[in-house]
């Protein structure tokens, strides 16, 4: 019987067909509000997963827009009680629940210190919800797995179609459009070379770059709350300084090498460490030089990234299984961590 963090992840697809469907007014006037009224700056607030879906955001508004773009730590208003002063920013809290007080009160924070506030939240009538400007529901349903996966792609989604709708770039919101068929594809990928590579591993890192780093930030957490298998998540750049004296080939590599002008880097680090010995998985379209995981492309290369977590949710569902363990009951974890 299939795993619930499996069942969820294979209905991302869906998921994001259903969310292209709805609210598309709010989209349209934040959007333009941004537009009459660009931000100096963006904040984002978030968690665990939802904080790794905060760095995709943070990519594409400042690869795409050039704004600069910060995650403000909840601690900074709700412990330091730091008087922030963000007039005509943009403040954006991401959450699965929406009920956890630190990203609530830190949001309602940013919207006094004169920020536009928007939550993307999966449960619309939650005290997050309640205290933005602006609500971009992330419509996934009810996520029973503890391990996030369908709301992770679903907020992906919807930040895409933020930035979309605030360049009113046509081509984007286009292959948006065209997503649900490229998830459904992804989650074919045959994953076992992944899980053949790492059911005796007890370590490793995972390395991505842009837009794809947020996915390894994702992928490094599945692994410890669901596989058992302690991972760390760098930037292709900064795994080149200290923490490559760790690599041998004790110490394997996940990558992520969506497309886009970090991509080549990405493989040949991959080409630089398997001629060192290291194991090396390499995760990318069918034709990269030394893909092990093969996932089709996006409609985008922006999208990337969304198709190669898919693949990789089901890669790692199978993992935990393979080593014994149940990926829908992670040791020591809820579903909802209410912090404050």
């Amino acid at each position: 019987m299939a795993s619930l963090m499996a069942e969820e992840a294979r209905s991302a697809a869906e998921v994001v067909a259903q969310q292209l469907t709805q609210d598309e007014p709010a989209y349209r006037e934040l959007g333009a509000r941004l537009r009459a009224a660009p931000p100096p700056s963006v904040v984002t607030i978030a968690r665990g997963s939802s904080d790794h879906a905060a760095g995709y955001l943070a990519y594409l508004v400042m690869t795409q827009l050039g704004c600069p773009v910060a995650s403000l730590p909840p601690s900074v208003v709700t412990l330091y009680r730091a008087p922030l002063r963000l007039p005509g920013g943009l403040a954006v809290a991401v959450s699965q629940s929406g009920q956890s007080p630190d990203v609530v009160s830190t949001l309602e924070a940013c919207g006094a210190a004169g920020a536009v506030t928007a939550a993307m939240v999966n449960q619309p009538g939650s005290p997050l919800a309640q205290v933005a400007a602006s609500t971009l529901p992330l419509r996934a349903g009810p996520e029973r797995s503890v391990a996030a996966t369908k709301s992770f792609i679903a907020s992906l989604s919807a930040m895409a179609r933020v930035v979309g709708s605030w360049r009113e770039d046509a081509v984007l919101l286009d292959a948006l459009a065209a997503l649900p068929d490229a998830l459904a594809a992804a989650s074919a990928a045959d994953v076992s070379p992944l899980v053949g590579a790492l059911a005796g591993e007890e370590r490793l890192l995972v390395l991505g770059r842009g837009p794809g780093f947020s996915i390894a930030l994702e992928a490094a957490l599945k692994f410890k709350e669901t596989c058992g298998i302690h991972a760390e998540a760098f930037t292709v750049a900064e795994v080149q300084h200290g923490p490559m004296a760790l690599i041998d080939e004790r110490f394997p590599l996940l990558i992520f090498a969506p497309r886009g002008p970090a991509q080549a880097g990405l493989v040949r680090v991959a080409e630089e460490f398997r001629s060192q010995g290291a194991k090396v998985i390499l995760v990318g379209a069918a034709g990269l030089p030394g893909v092990d995981l093969v996932v089709s492309e996006s409609p985008h290369e922006l999208l990337d990234p969304l198709c190669q977590v898919q693949a990789f949710y089901l890669a790692a569902a199978a993992l935990a299984e393979a080593r014994g363990l149940d990926p829908d009951a992670p040791r020591r974890l809820k579903k909802v961590t209410k912090t404050l």
